[in-house]
C-alpha cells in the first residue's frame, strides 16, 4: 500500500524525452569538410539537404538519413586519416576563407586537397603574425577551439610605453575587459631599449585581440605581435613567413591528447606539394627555383 504522503512527480518535473540522432553540424564536421561553426553557416545558407529537403539549424540526423552538400551526396564515414600543418602567417593576411575587401587570406598558400578541406585551429588577426595550425579533422579543430580546452598560447610581443613590476603583477592577477576578466598566466622579460620593450606572454583563452587589449588596458600600445607556441607545438625557426610545414607525429599526438581524442592515422604531404610551396615562396622572395640534381 502506498503512503498517503507520496506524491506523483509534476508533469514539468519529468525528464524530457530524448531526441534521436546527432546534431547535423556535428556529423558534417566529423567527415572533415569543415568545423562545426562553419557547418552551421552552411546550414543557414541552405547548402545542406537532408532526405531531399533543405536542412535547418538544430536538425538531427540518424544513420539512414541521406545528406547532400551543394547537391552532392555526402560520404558520412568519419575521416580515418588526418593531416595537420603549421603555417607561419605574415601580417597583412586575414584568417577567413574569403575577404569582402579582397585581402589575401591564410588559405591561399596552403596545399590543395583532393578530399576534405583545411580547417584553421583558431585565428590570428590581420596585424598579428606567427604560428597558425590547420587540420583536416573537423572534430579535432572543434575540440581544440572549445572555450573549455584551456590550451596555452604563447606570444612574443613588443610594447610601447612605460611599464613597471606593479603593472606586470596586475596583468598576471587579472584585469577587467569589456568581455570579462582576463589575464596572462606567464610573463617573461624579452629585453629592449628605449620606449620599446619585448615580452613573452602566455594566455589560456582565444578571445578576440586579447593580448593587445590586456596591454592597452594598462595604457601601453602593442607595436608587434607574433604567436610562437600553441600547446606543445612551437614555430620552427626554419619556417619563414608564408611557408607551411607538416607537423611531426609527436606534435600531432600532443594535439589529440589536448583534445581528449583518440589519435588517427597521419597522412603526410606529397613531394609535389612541398615543391609547389617552395616555388611559391621563392617567387615571392625573387629567387630562382632550385634545380633538381641529376
Amino acid at each position: 500500500m502506498s503512503s498517503p504522503y507520496t506524491e506523483e512527480p509534476a508533469d514539468d518535473a519529468k525528464p524530457a524525452p530524448s531526441v534521436p540522432g546527432e546534431k547535423l553540424q556535428k556529423v558534417l564536421a566529423r567527415t572533415g569538410i569543415g568545423s562545426r561553426r562553419e557547418m552551421e553557416r552552411w546550414i543557414e545558407a541552405g547548402r545542406i539537404l537532408v532526405n531531399g529537403k533543405v536542412a535547418r539549424l538544430g536538425d538531427r540526423v540518424i544513420d539512414r538519413d541521406r545528406i547532400s552538400v551543394d547537391g552532392r551526396p555526402l560520404d558520412r564515414a568519419p575521416a580515418q586519416e588526418t593531416r595537420c600543418i603549421l603555417y607561419h602567417k605574415p601580417t597583412g593576411e586575414v584568417s577567413s576563407r574569403k575577404d569582402p575587401q579582397g585581402r589575401r587570406t591564410v588559405f591561399e598558400r596552403l596545399p590543395k586537397l583532393k578530399a576534405g578541406r583545411w580547417i584553421s585551429i583558431g585565428r590570428l588577426d590581420y596585424n598579428t603574425s606567427g604560428l597558425l595550425l590547420f587540420t583536416t579533422d573537423g572534430d579535432l579543430a572543434n575540440s581544440l577551439m572549445h572555450p573549455s580546452s584551456n590550451i596555452e598560447r604563447e606570444y612574443m610581443v613588443r610594447v610601447m610605453g612605460e611599464w613597471d613590476e606593479a603593472m606586470l603583477s596586475r596583468l598576471l592577477e587579472g584585469v577587467m575587459l569589456d568581455d570579462g576578466v582576463a589575464r596572462f598566466t606567464d610573463i617573461q622579460d624579452g629585453g629592449g631599449d628605449g620606449i620599446n620593450h619585448w615580452f613573452y606572454v602566455v594566455i589560456m583563452e582565444g578571445r578576440n585581440r586579447e593580448v593587445r587589449r590586456l596591454w592597452e588596458s594598462q595604457g601601453l600600445t602593442v607595436s608587434r605581435l607574433k604567436r610562437v607556441r600553441y600547446g606543445d607545438v612551437f614555430i620552427p625557426s626554419k619556417v619563414k613567413q608564408g611557408q607551411w610545414v607538416e607537423l611531426h607525429s609527436k606534435e600531432v599526438k600532443s594535439l589529440y591528447r589536448l583534445a581528449g581524442m583518440e589519435l588517427k592515422d597521419q597522412k603526410r604531404s606529397s613531394v609535389k606539394e612541398r615543391e609547389v610551396m617552395e616555388r611559391q615562396f621563392n617567387k615571392r622572395r625573387g629567387r630562382p627555383p632550385a634545380r633538381k640534381k641529376r
